[in-house]
């Protein structure tokens, strides 16, 4: 049972012995029936408000005295309309089933987000190595390709060739590049990054 199932039933709403009975969709009323069995409606297209008593029922609504649990004894109009069939305890408003009639929507729900996730925040595939000859270097924002090859005692032409498919035009700060090991600059070999 859920948590919030007491809202679902009248009796908190409803003085003592009154219950509801029906509802006529054509007029937009509720319709309640006390312990002594005097009639009463709602306010039109109201749930609940000020009730007021009748002396007749609308057809669609089952006399006191009638088996409500039998759809064959309950009365219908000429276009066919029934009462609302009641489960083994004679409510007609049954809750459970609310939650399995949803459950694959939410079930889709997370599916979805389940892919997003994935495809927004997984590791996307890792660059190959560089290889043996070359140094790996991450790129900071300013760079671009011929300060990287100059920095590295290299030309741009063999830096193209160790990355065909790094684009120079749209250098990305943390993207990582291989730069050929040309040796010596200034006296002193270049630290890896």
């Amino acid at each position: 049972m859920g948590r919030w199932t007491q809202y679902d039933e009248d009796d908190y709403r409803l003085p003592e012995g009154v219950k509801r009975i029906g509802y006529d969709s054509d007029t937009g009323r509720y319709y309640f029936r006390d312990r002594e069995g005097l009639l009463y409606k709602g306010p039109e297209g109201s749930e609940f408000g000020e009730l007021t008593q009748v002396s007749e029922i609308p057809i669609a609504i089952p006399e006191e005295g009638d088996d409500v649990n039998d759809l064959e004894a309950a009365p219908s109009r000429s276009d066919g309309y029934q009462a609302l069939a009641v489960d083994e305890h004679g409510s007609r408003f049954h809750t459970r089933s609310a939650y399995r009639t949803i459950f694959p929507f939410f079930l889709i729900i997370a599916v979805v987000l389940l892919l997003v996730w994935r495809l927004a925040f997984s590791p996307t595939h890792a660059p190959p190595p560089c290889p043996t000859t070359t140094l790996p270097y991450l790129v900071k924002s300013g760079d671009t390709c011929w300060d990287i090859a100059n920095r590295h005692n290299s030309s741009l032409e063999k830096f193209r060739i160790v990355n065909p498919k790094v684009n120079c035009d749209k250098l990305m700060p943390g993207e990582r590049v291989c730069v050929p090991e040309e040796g010596l600059k200034n006296g002193r070999r270049k630290p890896r990054y």
